[in-house]
């Protein structure tokens, strides 16, 4: 059984002090990417991380256990996606893992719909305490195989970060897709073959190349939706 936790009452008292005192200079990369943090959500945000790093041992979330590596590689790299999603009240994370982006962005943006799905149970065990904890109303979570879940109003925006291919992304998921909805999947370079190796049904949106400061590494958004004779929902 899940213990619920208070946190406007135990605030900072979940972050990893490694965390804890780069705070300021996270919040600073965030308003350099165009994202102000209330104290409130900067808080949430590394109260999440440090329970990703204190879950791992166990449950193996996370290859990244180096403290201000997790901050830039994790939580920052999912924070930049916040602008990306403005458009969209509804959003599915799909192979979300130890819950990025998923969990960062609905703690940014309360007012959206997230659901994160995941065959590990582990996993979604995890992501069910981190929703307890921070009291994340927006948030679901689903231990399923992506192929069999069914939500007959579909999102308007599917994530994918670290997931699989474009062509198994939209091959798993179109079901799930909404009418004129979008599929959103971050990258580490640019992907061209995978692209050339998509449905005729589906076509690029858009590409939007992003930099992180103090990262050495690019990450690119990749925009796709279903040719306007096959985006009915089926």
């Amino acid at each position: 059984m899940y213990k619920l936790i208070d946190t406007t009452l135990k605030k900072n008292r979940l972050v990893n002090p490694e965390l804890l005192k780069r705070q300021d200079n996270f919040n600073k990369k965030c308003q350099d990417i165009g994202i102000t943090l209330t104290d409130d959500k900067s808080e949430r945000l590394l109260n999440y991380l440090s329970l990703l790093l204190k879950w791992n041992k166990a449950f193996n979330l996370t290859a990244i256990t180096n403290p201000e590596e997790a901050l830039n590689l994790h939580l920052l790299d999912s924070v930049s996606v916040s602008p990306a999603i403005s458009n969209y009240e509804t959003l599915l994370d799909v192979g979300t893992g130890g819950g990025l982006p998923g969990i960062p962005l609905a703690i940014i943006n309360p007012e959206k719909q997230f659901t994160l799905l995941d065959t590990n149970s582990k996993k979604t065990r995890f992501l069910k305490q981190v929703v307890y904890e921070l009291g994340l109303t927006n948030v679901t979570v689903i231990n399923q195989r992506v192929q069999d879940f069914e939500n007959q109003s579909g999102y308007a925006c599917i994530l994918s970060r670290a997931f699989a291919s474009l062509a198994d992304i939209v091959q798993w998921t179109e079901h799930l897709l909404a009418a004129d909805g979008h599929w959103l999947a971050m990258k580490g370079q640019y992907p061209q073959q995978e692209l050339d190796e998509l449905p005729e049904t589906t076509e690029l949106v858009s590409a939007q190349e992003v930099k992180l400061p103090g990262v050495n590494a690019s990450r690119w958004f990749i925009y796709l939706k279903q040719k306007q004779s096959a985006s009915c929902k089926k």
